[in-house]
């Protein structure tokens, strides 16, 4: 509990801190486009991610197959897209990490993994059973 308030302490810690070199470097105005360009970017690449990512999922529907990868991207697309609306240099950063289909590949990877094991354990209890009638 307490490593997660000391992360939702730094994020903005760190963005002024971007904000103030990054600002002193190019100027306040570029910096305030650049912060808006990048949303914007997000934004519009999240959405076309987001359909790319429901016609997979329809995809696997029709095939009768769970679509596990895509649920978890659809989610992850969610959350990178609100990265991207915030404004900030971090988080737009770690929102296009998010966004990009081969970095989510890279950060999902183990979900399918997990999948094909629980497709090849058994579902069922062996054993016997015995009709017992009640009328004697």
């Amino acid at each position: 509990m307490n490593s997660f308030i000391l992360l939702i302490l730094s994020i903005p810690l760190i963005e002024i801190y971007l904000f103030i070199k990054i600002g002193s470097q190019i100027g306040a105005f570029n910096t305030i486009s650049l912060i808006l360009v990048t949303a914007i970017i997000g934004i519009y690449y999240a959405r076309y991610e987001g359909l790319n990512t429901l016609r997979s999922a329809m995809g696997q529907i029709i095939k009768n197959e769970i679509p596990l990868y895509e649920i978890i991207s659809g989610a992850a697309l969610a959350v990178a897209a609100l990265l991207m609306i915030l404004p900030g240099f971090l988080t737009d950063f770690i929102g296009i990490i998010i966004i990009f289909p081969w970095t989510r590949k890279l950060l999902f990877k183990n979900i399918k993994i997990k999948n094909n094991k629980n497709k090849n354990k058994k579902n069922f209890i062996e054993g016997e059973y015995e009709d017992i009638d009640d009328k004697k």
